[in-house]
């Protein structure tokens, strides 16, 4: 009876928005965290994640001609968890993605990855994202790796839980945020419903918060 319980438990767990215990920053908090960062590649990887509220592993796939600089987007590797590919960006994000673009281009890599490694010149891994969070969280003190308690730890997912509490608290439609997030379509009504994504975009730019990057 354990396993099963476990299972139902997990699954309940993974389909939902996201652990209310999990650490949740303020937006001051947030821009306060984005502007100790002096690395324009980890920049780039943070401002992303809490710009878009990707994944982890779906920011590890990204090339760099994923990014449409016309509509300020970027088309995500196709992943079983994903339905909604498309993910917007702002200006404050396409100023921090230039910066590390330029360093990118003068380390010459042979990759097509968005983000390389500064040892290898290959794409990152997911350790790689871990730290170049954490790093920085633990200096703010976001991060306490000594605690038992899920809300004393920031790590890369507690960007999607950001993206999406604060889209939603700046008057968002639900639906919206489920598309951006890419979630699941659990219903049959949700194949049908098809968001314009020229709107999705407009709404997006007036609710993602500024950090004053």
């Amino acid at each position: 009876m354990v396993l099963p319980f476990r299972r139902r438990y997990l699954k309940q767990y993974k389909d939902d928005y996201d652990d209310p215990e999990r650490k949740l920053l303020s937006i001051e908090e947030m821009a306060r965290l984005i502007n100790s960062i002096i690395d324009p590649r980890d920049k780039a990887i943070v401002v992303l994640l809490a710009k878009t509220g990707i994944r982890r592993g779906e920011l590890l796939r990204i090339d760099v001609g994923d990014i449409d600089w016309e509509n300020y987007s970027i088309t995500l590797k196709p992943t079983p968890k994903r339905s909604n590919r498309t993910v917007f960006f702002d200006e404050e994000c396409a100023d921090v993605l230039r910066r590390w673009l330029k360093v990118r281009d003068k380390l010459n890599p042979k990759t097509k990855a968005l983000f390389v490694s500064s040892k290898t010149l290959g794409r990152v891994s997911r350790n790689c994202v871990w730290n170049a969070v954490v790093k920085y969280a633990k200096r703010l003190g976001y991060h306490n790796p000594n605690s038992m308690r899920l809300e004393d730890h920031f790590g890369p997912h507690c960007f999607r839980h950001w993206f999406t509490t604060w889209l939603l608290r700046n008057g968002m439609p639900r639906e919206y945020v489920k598309e951006l997030r890419g979630d699941k379509r659990k219903e049959a009504i949700d194949i049908y419903h098809h968001i314009d994504k020229e709107e999705l975009r407009k709404v997006y730019l007036a609710c993602i918060p500024k950090l004053g990057i």
